[in-house]
C-alpha cells in the first residue's frame, strides 16, 4: 500500500494532484496545507511520497522540504514555479530534493514517480547491505576480543583461540558470536 502526503495552501492543486498520485497506484493519499498539520500527518502516516507545492500557508515549503528529507525516508519532492525552479533546486540539491516546475504535466510526473521507486529500492538494497555488513563488523569485533582475552586469560595464541571459538561452536552446535559471547561473560570482568 503505497501511501503519499500532499502539502499545498491551494484546495484546487491538492485534488488535482490527489488524482494524480491515484492514477499512479497511491492508495492513501492525505492533504495538508501548512508545515505543522503536514508534520502530523507524517508522523502518524509514514507516508512513502511527500508532494511539496510551494508556497505552503505558513511559509516557502522549502524548509519543510529540507526538513523531511532529512527526518523520513520518503521520497520528497518540492513544485515550484518555473522562474523559480534552477533557484531552487540550487538550495536543495544536497539534500537529495528534486524541483518539479508547474506546471506538471501527466507525463512529466508518472516518469518522475517510475524514476523514485526505481531510486527507493536501490537505496533499500543498499540500506540491506549496510545493515548486513554492520552486523558482520560488530560480529567480527566481539569475536576478536574473545580471541583476546583468551588469549590473555589462557595463554593461547590467536590460531588457538580462533580453533577453539569454531570448535565450541560445532561441537556445541551455536554460532561463533554465541560462543564468543559466553567468553566474554567467563573472562571480562576478571
Amino acid at each position: 500500500m503505497k501511501k503519499a502526503v500532499i502539502v499545498s495552501k491551494n484546495t484546487g492543486n491538492i485534488e488535482t494532484l490527489a488524482e494524480m498520485l491515484t492514477a499512479e497506484g497511491f492508495s492513501s493519499v492525505k492533504a495538508a496545507c501548512c508545515r505543522d498539520e503536514a508534520c502530523e500527518l507524517i508522523n502518524l502516516d509514514k507516508p512513502d511520497f511527500i508532494l511539496i507545492n510551494t508556497p505552503i500557508a505558513d511559509g516557502t515549503g522549502i524548509e519543510l522540504a529540507v526538513e523531511c528529507s532529512s527526518a523520513c525516508s520518503a521520497g520528497v519532492v518540492l513544485i515550484v514555479r518555473q522562474e523559480k525552479a534552477d533557484e531552487v533546486q540550487h538550495r536543495v540539491l544536497k539534500y537529495g530534493i528534486p524541483v518539479l516546475a508547474k506546471p506538471l504535466g501527466r507525463g512529466l510526473f508518472h516518469h518522475y514517480l517510475l524514476f523514485e521507486e526505481c531510486f527507493r529500492r536501490r537505496t533499500e538494497q543498499v540500506r540491506g547491505q549496510n545493515d548486513r555488513l554492520r552486523t558482520q563488523v560488530e560480529t567480527l569485533k566481539l569475536i576478536n576480543r574473545a580471541k583476546l582475552l583468551l588469549m590473555q586469560h589462557l595463554r593461547m595464541s590467536e590460531e588457538q583461540a580462533h580453533h577453539y571459538l569454531e570448535r565450541q561452536a560445532m561441537d556445541l552446535r551455536k554460532s561463533k558470536y554465541d560462543v564468543a559471547l559466553s567468553v566474554l561473560k567467563t573472562y571480562e570482568n576478571r
